[in-house]
């Protein structure tokens, strides 16, 4: 059995499937035996089967038998589009009630012909029923085929159907044989095996020496270029020591000649300055001249002072003796 999708008719006239058809699934006869969970639900109406939940209208599929025109898909989706924000458009537009004053608020209200109460308890009743349950698949019974033909039977006597020791003479010839041609094999794959191992030992020796005989040449050269890097460097710091002792030789050369000329004019300026002088002189200069001069300054400071001292005591005396004169006469 097998699910055909619509046909259509093609252009020659001929009717054609519009999927391939593919076979439906076996289902089984009888029920899965139950599990763990369907044994716990066992008696709810809602695990069962044959209770139809949902929607239980049956919608009614059309085939199509062309594919849609896309002027038309177009127009179709704007039609809807200015459905759409016309509808928009008018609830934006349409005049809504007012917000409620203060200590107030809106309520809904009936508006009908005819008022009906509201409540909030909705009146519902329960309803059950009881549904037969599933018949258990029963055991399989054996298979036995049936019986067919006639039963016949026959005599054989020892020795009518073949000689033992005869026909078994070409099977251990084909044995013997084979395990004789097997243990040839095994022993020429031991001595091809003992060879390749014994040339893997020789490669290996082989590839070991030179292994070694690299790694000492590795050794060599770079105990080599060690010892050139040494000895260039060696060689730099000779030129640069050299470098720097001529360089100092021709530094001194150079303030040698300088100064032979700048000492003499260096030692006259200094002399003419007055920088290189006697210490004696110099001493005598800055420390017994001023004491000298001071010591004078204050002996005829002392002289001035006594004479004039001596010049006022004889002008009082000849003032006296004057105006004494002149009381006498």
């Amino acid at each position: 059995m097998a699910f055909v999708s619509p046909t259509k008719r093609d252009q020659n006239g001929s009717y054609t499937f519009s999927s391939r058809p593919r076979p439906v699934e076996d289902r089984s006869k009888y029920r899965e035996p139950p599990s763990e969970q369907t044994q716990s639900n066992y008696g709810n109406i809602m695990y069962d089967r044959r209770v139809v939940r949902g929607n239980t209208y049956a919608q009614q599929i059309i085939p199509t038998t062309a594919l849609p025109d896309p002027v038309e898909v177009q127009r179709q989706q704007e039609t809807r589009r200015r459905t759409v924000a016309a509808k928009r458009a008018r609830e934006q537009c349409r005049t809504r009630t007012p917000e409620a004053l203060q200590g107030r608020k809106h309520i809904d209200v009936q508006t009908d012909l005819y008022l009906e109460e509201l409540s909030d308890v909705i009146v519902a009743s329960d309803i059950e029923c009881q549904t037969d349950a599933f018949l258990d698949k029963p055991d399989t019974p054996l298979f036995i085929p049936a019986k067919s033909g006639k039963d016949v039977e026959t005599q054989i006597e020892e020795g009518e159907l073949f000689d033992f020791d005869t026909e078994v003479q070409a099977l251990l010839e084909v044995l013997v044989g084979k395990t004789v041609e097997q243990s040839l094999e095994e022993v020429m794959e031991e001595e091809e095996l003992a060879g390749l191992r014994a040339q893997q030992r020789a490669f290996r020796e082989l590839r070991n020496n030179e292994l070694e005989e690299v790694l000492r040449l590795k050794e060599q050269e770079r105990r080599r270029s060690k010892e050139k890097e040494r000895r260039v460097a060696q060689q730099k710091e000779v030129l640069r020591k050299e470098r720097e002792v001529a360089e100092k030789i021709a530094a001194r050369a150079y303030t040698q000649q300088y100064l032979a000329d700048l000492l003499p004019a260096v030692f006259t300026s200094l002399r003419s300055h007055g920088y290189f002088y006697d210490p004696v002189e110099k001493d005598i200069e800055t420390n017994f001249f001023p004491w000298l001069m001071a010591e004078v300054n204050n002996s005829l400071e002392k002289r001035y002072t006594a004479r004039a001292l001596l010049d006022t005591i004889i002008d009082d005396v000849a003032h006296k003796r004057q105006e004494a004169f002149k009381d006498t006469q």
